[in-house]
């Protein structure tokens, strides 16, 4: 049985129309899986058949039908899975398509995506841009949750400063989500940190590094390393800049203080 996405756009909005679009899939013997608006005048529809060959039918007959205009019909991406759950799309970079943007009110929907992520097996690497106190540690940790996976620290601020240099039994297994911050492994004088983090960057698992950007500066990774990126703002207009977070980093360790800016 193959699963399949639907978006079609309401030309003539009229009672009975979405009863209508259900018996025609219905007789097709396609079940509808979920249904919601995806979008002003949109509706998206996750379907599931044992015989593509519907799918083909239900499209020529909507093409000939004046109260819908079929947008998209394939076989659903994790976005298209998102949409129908949460009523929209989730925000991409139109010119880096490997970019997601989200705003702090929208931290369900980024754990839900996230999740989905985690759940994949094999390599994956994400970055997680945002200014201080903004949702990142919070999110990454509830996504692993969500996904019944264990999170282990590789560098991070979210209770006290942790520069991790070894790990031990079942910590090194590729089922857990490795996160580390870019900003506090960077500023690691432990080479043992930095062997560790090689180590667990060639490992077949997910790894989650806050402040990819500044990462990548001492390192011998790049930014086309990165699976995903992930930028969480306050609100669509907030300015992420890095000369903020590195002034908060000299404060702090001039204070003696453990870093507090990232969770």
């Amino acid at each position: 049985m193959s699963e399949w996405y639907m978006e079609y756009e309401i030309e003539v909005n009229r009672p009975g129309l979405l009863g209508e679009i259900s018996s025609l899939l219905g007789l097709l013997r396609v079940n509808i899986v979920t249904i919601n608006g995806v979008d002003q005048g949109r509706r998206g529809m996750l379907l599931r058949t044992e015989n593509d060959d519907a799918i083909e039918r239900f499209e020529l007959i909507a093409s000939t039908m004046d109260m819908i205009n079929v947008r998209k019909l394939r076989h659903p991406k994790l976005r298209d899975i998102l949409a129908v759950r949460h009523g929209r799309y989730i925000q991409r970079d139109a010119d880096d398509k490997k970019t997601f943007r989200f705003v702090r009110d929208e931290l369900g929907i980024l754990v839900d995506f996230m999740a989905e992520i985690f759940k994949q097996e094999g390599h994956k690497l994400i970055g997680v841009r945002g200014m201080p106190r903004v949702g990142k540690t919070e999110s990454v940790v509830a996504a692993s949750v969500s996904a019944n996976k264990k999170w282990i620290f590789l560098s991070s601020t979210m209770l006290r400063q942790t520069v991790r240099s070894q790990l031990a039994g079942d910590e090194f297994s590729p089922d857990n989500v490795f996160i580390l911050d870019g900003i506090v492994t960077r500023k690691a004088s432990d080479e043992r940190h930095m062997q560790l983090v090689r180590e667990i960057m060639r490992l077949p698992a997910i790894k989650v590094v806050e402040h990819p950007d500044m990462f990548v500066r001492l390192s011998e990774y790049t930014m086309d390393d990165f699976d995903y990126i992930i930028e969480i703002r306050r609100d669509e207009d907030e300015e992420i800049t890095y000369e903020k977070l590195e002034e908060n980093d000299r404060m702090s360790s001039r204070s003696g203080m453990d870093f507090g800016f990232n969770i």
